[in-house]
């Protein structure tokens, strides 16, 4: 017997469907609440696990799609975004997608928020993000990633 999805992996599913994605959203009860984690859930390279991060460039929320085996180094990101980077805090991470931190997917928010995206997942064939929930994940490619989120594609190092 199959588990149902939580209300915001199905959500995400539905957001990705409406976006040209096959939408399938799995559950993963190993745990994917860090990039380690996920990767080894999946048996794949920690840079090929997406990690899903609200910031705040001049004191407006934006996503960044970041390859699991980087950080995002601000003051450099933020320079190339032509304003200031700053990590926003859970309640405004939160609010902003409507999803827990650790499951934040890039899609499936309340509002569309500017997305930029780590250029070095290019180098995986497969990558695998958060759907929206704790345990939820879903495939995709950066080219198809890029695309749903209409994100940029930038250098976050």
């Amino acid at each position: 017997m199959s588990r149902l999805l939580h209300p915001n992996a199905a959500h995400v599913a539905d957001t990705l469907i409406s976006r040209g994605h096959h939408g399938v959203v799995v559950n993963s009860p190993e745990g994917t609440h860090t990039a380690a984690d996920a990767a080894a859930a999946l048996g794949v390279e920690v840079g090929a696990i997406v990690k899903s991060m609200v910031f705040l460039l001049d004191d407006e929320p934006v996503l960044l799609l970041v390859s699991g085996a980087h950080n995002v180094h601000l003051e450099h990101t933020g320079e190339r975004l032509g304003g200031t980077l700053a990590r926003a805090d859970l309640d405004t991470a939160k609010h902003a997608t409507g999803q827990p931190i650790g499951g934040i997917a890039p899609v499936g928010h309340p509002t569309n928020l500017d997305t930029f995206v780590d250029q070095d997942l290019a180098g995986y064939a497969e990558v695998w993000a958060a759907a929206g929930h704790v345990n939820t994940i879903f495939r995709s490619t950066f080219t198809e990633l890029v695309r749903i989120t209409a994100g940029l594609a930038i250098d976050v190092t």
